[in-house]
Order: C-alpha cells, then sequence, then structure tokens
C-alpha cells in the first residue's frame, strides 16, 4: 500500500473519480468506493459519508442517474449511470486535472524532478 492520500486531495479528485468509474460501466455505491480502493494500491480509503453526497450532489446536477435492481425479495441496489453531461462535466474536470498536473512538475522544473 502506498502512502494514504490526504483527505483534501482525496474530495478534490472524488468527483472525476466517480464520474470516471461510471464512464466504465453503471455502478453502486460499495463498488465505487471497492473500485477507488483498488485503483489506488489502498491509497485511497473512502467511506459512504464521503461518496453518497458527491453521487446525490451529481444527481441533483443530472450529470448521473440513479436506478434501482434487483430480485423481488432480494437485496436491491441504487445503481449510478452517467449521462453525456456528466461525460462533458468528466471531459471538463479532466482538462483541468492534466493542467495543474502539469503546473505541478513546472513548479519542480522542467523535467519534473521530485514530482
Amino acid at each position: 500500500m502506498q502512502d494514504a492520500i490526504p483527505k483534501d486531495l482525496t474530495a478534490a479528485s472524488a468527483t472525476p473519480l466517480v464520474l470516471s468509474i461510471l464512464s466504465a460501466s453503471d455502478s453502486y455505491g460499495y463498488a465505487i468506493i471497492k473500485r477507488v480502493r483498488e485503483l489506488s494500491g489502498g491509497a485511497m480509503e473512502w467511506t459512504e459519508g464521503m461518496l453518497y453526497p458527491v453521487l446525490h450532489r451529481l444527481e441533483e446536477q443530472g450529470a448521473i442517474s440513479a436506478y434501482w435492481e434487483g430480485e423481488k425479495g432480494a437485496r436491491r441496489r441504487k445503481y449510478y449511470k452517467i449521462n453525456d453531461s456528466g461525460r462533458e462535466l468528466l471531459h471538463t474536470l479532466m482538462r483541468h486535472w492534466r493542467k495543474v498536473e502539469e503546473t505541478l512538475r513546472q513548479s519542480a522544473g522542467e523535467g519534473g524532478e521530485g514530482v
């Protein structure tokens, strides 16, 4: 496991990470949390209390929609699905993150030493 990512950086990356995960396939809360843990090698540990406000905000903004799935009488899960607005938002956020990374690398010198 890598060093844990600070909470402020984890929070700042939550929206693009959720949208990116949903751009690959529809998913539900626990699976999103597990996927973030896998992708980060355990450096990012999300909780439901951190994830669900992000999902609800994205749903209110119209970037994602939700639907229930599961057999009657069995445990049902609320799945989230990205829509066209969410894909546009993801594209914009990824452009912003690339600019932040580029700025960090430049601040450390041309070759990105130390970053």
